[in-house]
């Protein structure tokens, strides 16, 4: 008897957003295989696949051997942040090939096998809509959405939805970075930081039945910040 347990790809699943996701779909009875180059433990339902996300031809092999996958997530990302005049070129081709190019070589590998109602997931940012000194982070967050966008369009006729889930400043690893010094996150007016299980519940509903009309959107989780 075929297996129904449904399947997804979660990058970034060693930590932060991508392991809050993680936790969640497993405990809604999802299998979930996590991509990172981070090492991340193998547990009960979940496979850690150790892996360099900006090397294509790896990461292309790394899930082509998978069985049926039925939503793909990319979470994984980080930021570098510079004013204008101060901008290093290495720091925003790091950030695109992380944020954008392994996204599209993850469901470019996936997408012969994606069976008809799968669901894509982007992680995403507030900051796309441009923050000081964060304009190479906030262009590759917004190419998620026009590169989403144009999925969605293309997939809608298969049932195969395409989201981006675009948080405010989150309690994770992120938030420390010393990458991103020059520009420290701001309280949202709610008080507090994002939570990431309250990322993890909205892809987790974007991947669900309920929300199948949902396609080609981006879902901003700011806590009041864009107001």
């Amino acid at each position: 008897m075929q297996d129904e347990t449904k399947h997804a790809v979660v990058t970034g699943a060693s930590s932060g957003i991508g392991a809050a996701i993680a936790r969640r779909l497993l405990s809604a009875g999802w299998r979930v295989t996590g991509l990172d180059r981070a090492p991340a433990a193998s547990t009960e339902g979940f496979r850690a696949i150790e892996v360099d996300l900006t090397d294509a031809p790896k990461l292309a092999a790394a899930v082509a051997a998978l069985p049926r996958v039925d939503a793909i997530v990319h979470a994984a990302g980080y930021m570098r942040t510079a004013v204008l005049g101060e901008l290093k070129a290495e720091d925003g081709e790091g950030m695109w090939r992380i944020h954008v190019e392994a996204a599209a070589v993850l469901a470019n590998a996936l997408m012969p096998t994606l069976p008809d109602g799968a669901r894509i997931v982007l992680i995403g940012s507030r900051t796309a809509a441009g923050a000081p000194g964060r304009s190479q982070y906030a262009a590759t967050k917004a190419a998620l959405a026009g590169m989403a966008r144009s999925w969605a369009a293309e997939l809608a006729p298969r049932g195969i939805t395409v989201n981006v889930v675009a948080p405010g400043a989150t309690e994770t690893p992120m938030l420390n970075d010393p990458g991103r010094q020059g520009t420290p996150p701001r309280t949202p007016p709610i008080g507090r930081f994002i939570r990431p299980d309250e990322v993890a519940a909205m892809v987790s509903y974007l991947l669900g039945p309920d929300a199948s009309a949902i396609t080609g959107q981006q879902i901003v989780i700011c806590g009041g910040g864009s107001l």
